[in-house]
């Protein structure tokens, strides 16, 4: 049944589906996190929140480091001053000139991409205006998505280091491919990535004479690598948290975004429909693995489209048109880029909305 902490005593003022948001667990997540990393090694992802009030509350507690994945999320964190940016993703076409311009109009932050290849690099560098483009040099270490390969990046390391208007300013390892839910293996695994990335970020070092930083672990990852003190560790999810990633358990942060939906059709004596449809909740996951009631027991996923989500109970006598349920996502990140508004709810009222600005693809530039 619902835990009693994420009750909204006026919930009925909300339009539902809703995603809303607890000002006080996202704190406390926050605090969290900074209690295994500190604010030295943290960089954390911003793809989670992709909203102003919640990167305020992180600044507030002493982080000076981001990572985005969007050009919307890099201008974002531009806008709102934030220190160190690194876009963790290799801009192509236009793209390169939104960097580019975005570099230009927000000139206190010390923005930085990811580059993986000589025609990228070549590109960005032909691009910079004022001054040289800061890049890291993604990395491959298992995920298999982008970066190049350890073994492989001499070569192009050195490219890095000698392209005009180009500053290699570190090593980018996204290992989130390490996903085991056991901390023993998770750690070996992670281990392994490491030892990779350290040898080619103290290679990167040798060859140019300078201090290279280490970008590396997303979720599952960042406490295992946090305690060596000796690269930059970048969750996002530990602001809102989530069902898929509860099965950590080592991990200590709570939900903080709740998703709330209604019901607008009772079908049959055991069949009923929800307003919760695949443009308000995560669905790349199987119908099983997209969330959790937290109000209502034994309530089985049945088939979901666009706007509707069909559910099957025990005993349809039991609920009524209109009855608000609510449910914790699976997997928040892509949930809340489906949200254009957040509902912030305070000592169990809903108070106001935050706007989820860089779910956009473009806020200026």
């Amino acid at each position: 049944m619902l835990v009693n902490k994420y009750e909204i005593l006026n919930v009925n003022d909300i339009a539902t589906p809703a995603l809303a948001v607890y000002p006080s667990i996202i704190l406390n997540n926050i605090q969290k996190v900074l209690e295994i990393t500190g604010s030295n090694i943290l960089r954390p992802h911003i793809k989670t929140c992709k909203t102003p009030e919640v990167i305020k509350m992180m600044q507030g507690e002493g982080i000076t480091r981001f990572k985005c994945a969007t050009i919307a999320e890099l201008e974002l964190l531009g806008m709102l001053k934030a220190k160190d940016v690194l876009l963790a993703y290799q801009p192509v076409g236009r793209n390169i000139q939104r960097l580019q311009d975005i570099i230009s109009a927000y000139p206190d932050t010390i923005f930085s991409c990811l580059v993986d290849n000589q025609v990228s690099l070549t590109a960005i560098a032909d691009n910079s205006k004022e001054k040289p483009t800061a890049v890291f040099m993604d990395l491959n270490t298992g995920m298999n998505r982008t970066g190049i390969k350890p073994e492989e990046a001499d070569h192009f390391m050195d490219a890095c280091l000698h392209t005009k208007r180009i500053i290699l300013k570190g090593i980018h390892a996204y290992d989130g491919n390490i996903n085991d839910i056991e901390l023993n293996i998770r750690t070996k695994n992670a281990d392994k990535a490491h030892n990779l990335a350290i040898a080619v970020k103290e290679k990167a070092e040798k060859m140019s004479g300078r201090k290279m930083d280490l970008v590396i672990g997303g979720t599952p990852t960042f406490a295992i690598h946090a305690k060596r003190m000796d690269s930059q560790c970048s969750p996002g999810t530990f602001v809102f948290w989530d069902d898929g990633y509860a099965a950590f358990k080592e991990l200590p942060f709570t939900p903080a975004a709740i998703l709330l939906t209604s019901i607008i059709s009772i079908i049959d004596g055991e069949h009923l429909c929800l307003d919760l449809g695949h443009k308000a909740v995560a669905s790349e996951n199987p119908l099983n693995k997209r969330l959790r009631f937290l109000n209502v027991d034994n309530a089985e996923l049945i088939s979901q489209s666009e706007e509707h989500l069909v559910v099957k109970v025990m005993d349809t006598s039991c609920h009524h048109i209109g009855d608000i349920w609510y449910a914790i996502p699976y997997h928040i990140c892509p949930t809340v880029a489906l949200h254009q508004h957040l509902m912030v709810i305070e000592n169990k009222y809903f108070t106001k909305e935050w706007e989820v600005v860089a779910r956009k693809r473009k806020i200026n530039f």
